[in-house]
């Protein structure tokens, strides 16, 4: 659980004393005032603490969004400290409380921060023994733990707990850092963390949310909530026409309300009231001249023909192998496909919500964004304050998988607190977040392969094309990566990325290629791109995927034994063969095109590695012969992201990660015109709901404690899509190369 305290309050209401205390030949506690207390990356105290009552609090710069990571990182902690998780907490993305350690992203929770939670932990009950030692007067190698308590073996009554020997007290433990701060901050100590064979917790099932039940009862301390005494409501006024800014704004028109302030700024319009209801009222009531601009957008059919002859930004040719063209030349047989995925929004629960408290020179914030550390950077440039004189607190939102509206949100508030000068809250209404936030980018994808006389395929050749999805890639940490931002007119500084495939693929020779293009409307466009839950990777193996099942086909073979013999790493391989056992799959080639009352049914197979985590998905369908509407109805999941933490939290990990992007390739696309985006709300972005949820989806996880965890958040998202249009494939023999898979689509595709 999230606790929203600082330090000066956790050790007050854990009775700290005032002076360190000192063992001989033991590292000091550090002076036990929160205020002389130095929140600096390479000390342990910065990490973990230890209450009066022995029980410990981690102190991590990375936020749960929702998946369970806090639970990963307390059962990391507790196995380390040998404490039972229950007496185990964690302070989370609070930027006065925590070292920056990048936030949310990426699938890093508990590979990345786990790792130094990890080190630091073991590291503290290096400390702890040492000076349980000095107390008892044996040697540390004479001792044990039991929860917190630690006793001379053979001897149990002679013992002291971790409360007795620091509660309340800062260590004062210097370790290793790598001088990295982000994603890739590292420290280690002295400390061996424990080996796989001693474990007590990590791997073993037993795991509990402890956020289900308080968000279910509405009790838990929600963004929506925050409270600051002289708080106004805001709300920000978007254009017509994407482009277009103010050059009129009639403040008459809304003097009936009461309390309302405009604030106008180069193209940033917004308001203020003292009651949110007036601030939505007068937000809907306020006249304002835009500037004539002409419509940015193609029509909606066009996009793919756009994105085919847009200017590339960046290209980027890797992994190639071999000699494509020759293989190509003596070609028996060439297979060709192109794949589309459209524009998606992240469409959050619900919309954003942000506070903000701007002074002359210092700031407050409360966000429900994914990277509070970021938030700072972004504020302390937007508003030229120092770091240090910024606080921002990490509060439960509606979700963040990248770079929703979250960001935007709480810089919208944070310039209209700095033109008021007062604290600011600004909570969107569906339409803000789900037409302007920035969207996961569309793309086309093309593939050939030959295939020889042998029906070997010996060249692959793949070429993807998109939007960047790094466009705004550091979301609130930079002005210019915000709505607030460009509005306002900071320089804009896009990153043009896209990105190959990521697999494993044995063939002779090969050749893949990334190209990004620029942006439709490069300023305060509600078209923008950037990271979604896996940037690129769904909609890239989709494709990759559909490709490899088309060859199948073409080379007469099996999809599972396709897979098998040319994939090369063992781990892919285990995945694979996993999966296929799991589902009970029956060798087969081409569209079965099976019947069952009104229904196809069918089965598809796709794979994917993300860094080093490896999954193999097969998804059952059912298509329905009239209507052409499919339903996943069953998933079955071989998953490998080496060391298991916490297998209940892994496995509803994947089972969100399966829902979600199962929506996405059934329903969601963002649909414009040429004026600006026209999916709003849930009628016109519509997405996967309860009765269209997956029957059954069936884990199987790989275990490798050996290893390292290697993050389990995303990789799952990659192959789901490609393995829905195998299935819709063989229940129905259309093979549909366009996300989403809407009926239309379906029934076109076998008609």
């Amino acid at each position: 659980m999230n606790l929203n305290m600082n330090r000066r309050e956790f050790l007050a209401s854990s009775g700290a004393l005032v002076v360190s205390t000192l063992l001989p030949d033991v590292p000091a506690i550090a002076a036990t005032q929160a205020s002389r207390h130095a929140l600096k990356p390479d000390q342990l105290s910065s990490y973990i603490s230890i209450n009066q009552d022995g029980s410990a609090v981690g102190w991590v710069g990375k936020v749960d969004m929702g998946q369970g990571t806090d639970i990963g990182w307390i059962r990391i902690i507790a196995e380390e400290l040998d404490l039972h998780p229950d007496r185990v907490s964690m302070v989370q993305g609070h930027t006065e409380e925590t070292v920056d350690q990048g936030g949310a992203s990426g699938s890093t929770g508990v590979w990345r921060a786990g790792a130094a939670l990890r080190n630091a932990a073991a590291e503290a009950r290096r400390t702890l023994l040492d000076m349980a030692a000095a107390k008892l007067g044996v040697a540390a190698d004479q001792l044990a733990v039991t929860d917190g308590v630690v006793s001379v073996k053979g001897t149990p009554g002679k013992k002291v707990s971790y409360g007795e020997l620091i509660g309340g007290k800062h260590f004062d433990v210097q370790m290793e850092w790598n001088k990295h701060y982000g994603n890739t901050l590292l420290v280690t100590g002295k400390a061996k963390p424990k080996s796989p064979s001693e474990y007590k917790l990590i791997g073993k099932p037993g795991a509990r949310r402890r956020d289900i039940a308080p968000k279910l009862f509405g009790t838990a301390e929600n963004m929506v909530d925050v409270k600051v005494p002289g708080m106004l409501h805001g709300r920000v006024i978007r254009p017509p026409i994407a482009g277009a800014v103010p050059v009129a704004v009639d403040e008459a028109s809304v003097k009936d309300i009461p309390g309302v302030k405009v604030v106008w700024q180069k193209g940033f319009i917004g308001l203020v009231a003292p009651r949110e209801w007036d601030a939505v009222r007068a937000a809907q009531k306020l006249k304002i001249t835009w500037s004539e601009v002409k419509p940015p957008f193609p029509k909606q059919k066009d996009i793919y023909a756009h994105i085919r002859q847009a200017k590339v930004m960046k290209r980027d040719d890797e992994q190639n192998t071999g000699n494509v063209e020759a293989a190509f030349a003596g070609a028996a047989k060439i297979v060709e496909a192109t794949y589309e995925w459209p524009f998606q929004s992240h469409a959050p629960i619900a919309p954003a919500c942000g506070v903000a408290d701007i002074r002359a020179d210092s700031a407050a914030l409360w966000t429900g964004g994914q990277k509070p550390h970021h938030c700072r950077e972004g504020i302390a440039l937007m508003f030229n304050l120092h770091e240090e004189k910024i606080k921002v607190m990490s509060m439960v939102g509606p979700g963040s998988y990248g770079r929703n509206d979250s960001g935007d949100t709480t810089m919208d508030a944070a310039v209209l607190s700095k033109a008021v000068g007062k604290p600011v809250r600004v909570q969107g209404m569906r339409h803000d977040g789900t037409q302007w936030d920035p969207k996961a980018p569309a793309s086309v994808h093309t593939s050939r392969a030959a295939i020889d006389k042998d029906g070997k395929v010996t060249a692959w050749h793949f070429e993807t094309k998109g939007f960047s999805r790094r466009e705004f890639f550091r979301d609130e940490g930079t002005p210019e990566h915000t709505l607030a931002g460009q509005l306002m007119g900071w320089p804009l500084k896009p990153t043009w990325l896209w990105g190959p495939p990521s697999e494993s693929y044995a063939f002779a020779s090969r050749k893949l290629a990334s190209e990004s293009i620029g942006p439709l409307l490069d300023r305060a466009s509600p078209l923008r791109t950037s990271h979604f839950r896996d940037p690129g990777g769904p909609q890239i193996h989709f494709a990759v995927e559909s490709f490899m099942d088309e060859l199948a086909v073409a080379t007469n073979t099996d999809a599972v034994e396709f897979r098998l013999k040319y994939l090369a790493h063992k781990g892919d391989l285990a995945v694979v063969k996993t999966v296929a056992e799991k589902a009970n799959w029956k060798p087969h080639v081409g569209a079965r095109k099976q019947t069952r009352g009104e229904v196809f049914v069918g089965q598809g197979l796709a794979y994917s590695v993300r860094g080093q985590t490896r999954v193999a998905v097969i998804a059952e369908v059912e298509v329905n012969r009239n209507t052409g509407r499919v339903w996943a109805r069953r998933f079955y999941v071989a998953h490998d992201c080496g060391q298991v933490i916490a297998p209940e939290l892994l496995r509803q990990t994947l089972e969100a990660q399966i829902v979600q992007t199962a929506s996405r390739a059934l329903y969601e696309e963002v649909k414009f015109d040429n004026k600006n985006v026209t999916s709003v709300d849930w009628n016109s972005y519509p997405i996967l709901d309860m009765k269209d949820a997956p029957e059954s989806i069936d884990i199987t996880l790989i275990d490798h404690p050996e290893m390292a965890p290697f993050g389990g958040g995303e990789a799952t998202c990659r192959p789901i899509a490609a393995a829905l249009a195998n299935a819709i494939f063989d229940a129905t023999g259309a093979r549909l190369r366009q996300v989403p898979f809407v009926p239309e689509k379906v029934k076109a595709g076998w008609a």
